[in-house]
């Protein structure tokens, strides 16, 4: 990469850190950005989910004062998003490229959905559960798994997804949610990370650190950032944005 190509994948790194940490979907900008500075799509992906371990972690830890006293759901939630993760990995490296094109949007479009509709929803649940589950009960991890297993392959909307599933099956404040979902998306690109780089060791798959290392500069100080402003939304304004970043996700997986 030449300095200008450079400055593009950290200015891309920001960016996705700073989505991130709010809604989700930050890939689709980096992954974009690596494809089109002329990456293979499955070199550009592992590099871009290794460089995005550290946004991850900075939009987690930007949302430290949401995730006090949910220890015990994080532990039982984490563990769904890294077994599906791992599984995911595997996926990527063993599959045809491409072989999610059709299922993504329709993942998202119906996380955008569940979104959308879940204040509703969670008055419709509440009046039928009479014991609701403090950690969202099996149905909720087995969607964390499956969310898991879609993040580790790609990651993009990853965040929606898993809002949008936290915001129906936990009674809790959006806030804290949006905490839980940072955490879990560090789970899943911690765990693809260490997949991908186990196979690079012993040559199953290409990792450009060059471009690793820009996004993870990039990221981390996007998820900063991200956490700060995000902490401060109405819910509504959250569901907003994720309403709005959600369907630019699609039209560009569409036009790809």
């Amino acid at each position: 990469m030449n300095g200008l190509e450079a400055a593009a994948v950290f200015a891309a790194g920001v960016a996705a850190g700073g989505i991130n940490a709010v809604v989700g979907s930050g890939t689709l900008i980096t992954f974009p950005t690596l494809v089109a500075l002329g990456f293979p799509p499955v070199t550009a992906n592992v590099s871009n989910n290794i460089g995005l371990v550290f946004g991850s972690a900075a939009g987690a830890y930007g949302y430290r004062e949401e995730l006090k006293g949910q220890r015990a759901r994080l532990a039982r939630l984490g563990a769904g998003s890294l077994a599906g993760t791992l599984i995911g990995a595997t996926l990527l490296l063993g599959l045809p490229p491409g072989a999610f094109k059709v299922i993504v949007p329709v993942l998202i479009l119906v996380a955008l959905v569940l979104v959308v509709v879940q204040p509703r929803l969670n008055v419709w649940l509440a009046e039928r559960r009479e014991h609701p589950h403090p950690h969202g009960g099996p149905w909720l991890w087995a969607g964390v798994l499956a969310a898991g297993v879609y993040g580790g392959y790609f990651g993009a909307a990853q965040g929606i997804i898993l809002i949008a599933l936290l915001g129906i099956f936990l009674n809790d404040d959006l806030q804290r949610l949006n905490g839980v979902k940072n955490v879990l998306a560090f789970v899943a690109n911690g765990a693809a990370a260490v997949v991908f780089i186990a196979v690079w060791a012993v040559g199953g798959t290409e990792i450009d650190w060059i471009a690793a290392l820009l996004i993870a500069v990039g990221s981390t100080l996007g998820g900063l950032v991200g956490a700060s402003a995000g902490r401060r939304l109405p819910p509504a304004v959250l569901r907003g944005i994720i309403v709005a970043v959600g369907v630019t996700a699609i039209v560009n997986l569409l036009r790809a």
